[in-house]
C-alpha cells in the first residue's frame, strides 16, 4: 500500500497494490473499511435499547512517485452521505531528517490522532473524549491545509513536525476564515501553528504517522509532546478567542517473548478557546493498557481504556472501555467487540455494546 513505511514507520502496515513504471516511479492504490454494529442504551427513538449496523468508514488510499524524493498522496473518506477528500499533498522526501509535504493532511498533534481509528489499540479513537482533534480540529477528520516540515534525527528516536495550517476550526459554532468573513466578523487571518516532538526511548518510530498500537511487534518506551496556537483562532458570532492546546502522550510496548506483548498508553490535554467555546476548553486525561497473545489463528489483544474531559462550563464526560480484538491479519483484518460506558455531568448514563469490522487491501 501507498508508502507504508515512509507515513506510518510500520513494516507492512497495509496491504495493496503499487504498478512501477520506471526508476523510482510508480502509482499506488488500496482501500480500507470500518463497519460496526452497536447496541445503545435509550437509543431507539422510544427510549428502549437500538439496534445499528453502521459504516464508520471507507477510505481509498491513492499515491504516486516521481522519483526518489519528490512523491504525492490522494485519500478519500466516506462522511455517512458522500465521499470526500480526506489527504491531497505534495510530498517532498528530502532526506529521512528532513521531509516537507503541503497540501490537505493531518496537522502535527497527539499520539491517538496521528494514529488514527485503523491504527489504535481498540480502534475506532474517533468515539474519542479527551482527543478531540479527530472531529473539532479540522476540515475534516482532524485534516487542514497548510505545509509541514518534519523528520527524525538522532538515529530516529528524536521525531519532529512542524508546520503553518489555516486552522478556525476548533469546535462546534466555530466559523472558518470565509464564513466569518460573510458573517461581518472583523478579526485577524493568522496561520494556525502547529508541532509534536516525540523521543524513542527503545524501538525508534520513524514516520510522520504513528500507531497506537505496535501489535507486538516492538517495544516501544515514547514521550510525545504536542501543542498548537492562533491568533483569532476562535471565531463565532458570539466573540472571537486565540486558540491553544497543547498536550503530552506516553506509549509503552513490551514484547514478552512467545507469551505476546503487553502495552500502556497515557496522555494529558489542555485546551484553550479564549473563553469563547466553553464546551471545548478545558482538561482531559485518558489512560489505556491492553495485552496481546497468539491463538490457533491470530491473535487476541483484550485491552482496557479511561477518559475524561473536563470542560469550562462544567461539565464532564468520562468514558470506560472494555474489549477485545481478534486480530486476523495485523492491521489489514481484525474483529472487536467493545462495551463502553459514558457519564456526564448533569446528564443521562449511556452503555453501548459495539462490534466492528476492519479491512484494508
Amino acid at each position: 500500500m501507498l508508502l507504508a513505511s515512509t507515513l506510518l514507520g510500520v513494516a507492512d502496515a497495509r496491504a495493496g497494490a503499487t504498478i512501477p513504471f520506471g526508476e523510482d516511479k510508480s502509482v499506488s492504490v488500496g482501500f480500507g473499511m470500518r463497519g460496526s454494529y452497536s447496541n445503545v442504551e435509550n437509543g431507539a427513538p422510544d427510549g428502549s435499547h437500538g439496534s445499528d449496523f453502521n459504516l464508520d468508514s471507507a477510505r481509498i488510499f491513492l499515491g504516486a512517485s516521481l522519483n526518489k524524493n519528490i512523491k504525492g498522496m490522494f485519500n478519500t473518506e466516506w462522511d455517512g452521505d458522500r465521499i470526500r477528500v480526506l489527504d491531497a499533498a505534495a510530498q517532498f522526501a528530502i532526506s529521512p531528517e528532513l521531509n516537507v509535504w503541503a497540501g490537505r493532511l493531518l496537522s502535527p498533534s497527539d499520539r491517538a490522532n496521528m494514529a488514527g481509528p485503523y491504527y489504535s489499540l481498540g480502534g475506532g479513537y474517533w468515539a474519542g473524549v479527551a482527543s478531540r482533534y479527530g472531529y473539532n480540529g479540522g476540515i475534516f477528520r482532524g485534516r487542514d491545509d497548510g505545509v509541514v516540515v518534519w523528520g527524525n534525527v538522532a538515529g530516529g528516536k528524536l521525531g519532529y513536525s512542524f508546520g503553518a495550517f489555516e486552522g478556525h476550526t476548533f469546535g462546534i459554532g466555530s466559523l472558518t476564515d470565509d464564513q466569518a468573513r460573510a458573517a461581518g466578523i472583523k478579526a485577524s487571518d493568522k496561520p494556525m501553528y502547529a508541532g509534536r516532538l516525540q523521543y524513542d526511548f527503545w524501538d525508534a518510530e520513524p514516520g510522520y504517522y504513528g500507531t497506537g498500537t505496535y501489535l507486538g511487534s516492538k517495544d516501544i518506551l515514547a514521550i510525545g509532546l504536542a501543542g498548537r496556537q492562533q491568533k483569532d483562532g476562535v471565531l463565532t458570532t458570539g466573540g472571537i478567542g486565540d486558540y491553544q492546546s497543547w498536550n503530552v502522550d506516553f506509549l509503552l510496548e513490551k514484547r514478552l517473548g512467545t507469551a505476546g506483548a503487553v502495552s500502556v498508553e497515557a496522555a494529558y490535554y489542555d485546551y484553550d478557546t479564549g473563553d469563547v467555546i466553553l464546551s471545548e476548553q478545558g482538561k482531559a486525561w485518558s489512560a489505556g493498557a491492553g495485552y496481546i497473545f497468539p491463538i490457533a489463528r491470530g491473535s487476541l489483544q483484550p485491552y482496557v481504556r479511561y477518559q475524561k474531559f473536563d470542560a469550562d462550563t462544567g461539565i464532564d464526560t468520562r468514558q470506560e472501555d472494555v474489549g477485545v480484538n481478534w486480530i486476523l491479519d495485523g492491521y489489514n483484518a481484525q474483529i472487536g467487540a467493545v462495551y463502553s460506558r459514558t457519564k456526564v455531568t448533569r446528564g443521562e448514563d449511556q452503555s453501548r455494546f459495539v462490534v466492528a469490522l476492519q479491512l484494508q487491501y
